[in-house]
């Protein structure tokens, strides 16, 4: 499966990425490398916390362009 991820810097520097689809899911990195790669870990893990406990995997989201 491919999900979408939201990818940030807080005000430390750390990468911060969000899976927007798998609620909760988040996870963060030094680069923005190792931070696509620890989200890879952190979808895994919430899929199968949410198929253990009956919840439905995922949610659904819409991407929409927002002109401001």
């Amino acid at each position: 499966m491919k999900f979408n991820v939201t990818l940030d810097r807080d005000e430390d520097g750390i990468w911060i990425v969000e899976c927007p689809s798998i609620p909760g899911c988040v996870s963060q990195g030094n680069t923005k490398e190792e931070a696509l790669e620890n989200i890879q870990d952190a979808i895994a893990a919430c899929l199968q916390v949410r198929a253990e406990r009956g919840f439905p995997l995922t949610i659904e989201t819409q991407q929409v362009e927002v002109i401001a």
